[in-house]
């Protein structure tokens, strides 16, 4: 038991370097980043942590996929990658037109969005084959194949989620404050209502034409 987890521990040296890149990623600006702040502004700070913690599981779901196999099934098939593309990019279209069609949204006395916040993002971040294929590429690159290869993946993926939780549960407190000042200003409000769906749906449509043009 010992030396399994010895296998799986990594290099610091190592380690440092997949934190300042994952970081990067991270930090890059795509649909879970746009999420949580569609959530967070429209329906207040609960509502993105918990579309931030769906989104982080999410991370872990395609770490589990990266050390089964599963991500490989979706680079050599070309079926399976393209009816998850289909999947994902017919999720992000259909966020952006509700959040589009929403004009209660950004109402301080409309009701807040129905669906679960936890559970959409989870649906973001899982049917976004991108990411399990960048999974697939980038977790390896870390990985001393000496050592116990799927404990390090486990590793790594699960840092990647932990820092994706801090990063989005900051974008999620930091957009609550956005909220309030949108709440006094409801042109302004529908304003980025009508920015954030169509971004939504633009970032569905590039998935669909990256399909197509792959």
């Amino acid at each position: 038991m010992t030396d399994l987890v010895a296998s799986a521990v990594i290099d610091p040296a190592v380690l440092a370097v997949y934190l300042v890149a994952a970081g990067a990623m991270i930090l890059s600006p795509g649909p879970d980043t746009l999420y949580v702040l569609t959530r967070s502004v429209g329906d207040g700070r609960q509502a993105g942590i918990a579309s931030a913690t769906g989104i982080s599981v999410g991370v872990l779901v395609h770490t589990v996929a990266a050390v089964v196999g599963l991500s490989a099934v979706f680079r050599a098939s070309e079926l399976a990658f393209a009816l998850v593309s289909y999947l994902g990019a017919g999720y992000l279209v259909f966020l952006g037109v509700r959040t589009i069609r929403d004009d209660a949204l950004l109402r301080e006395d409309g009701p807040e969005t129905e669906t679960s916040p936890f559970r959409e993002g989870v649906f973001v971040n899982v049917l976004n084959p991108q990411v399990a294929l960048f999974f697939l590429a980038f977790l390896p690159q870390f990985v001393d194949g000496s050592g116990h290869v799927s404990g390090q993946l486990t590793v790594l993926g699960a840092i990647y989620a932990v820092v994706t939780m801090a990063y989005l549960a900051g974008v999620a407190v930091g957009s609550s404050a956005v909220r309030r000042l949108l709440l006094t200003r409801p042109r302004l409000a529908t304003g980025v209502r009508w920015l954030s769906g169509l971004i939504l749906v633009g970032l569905g449509l590039r998935l669909l034409i990256g399909v197509f043009l792959g």
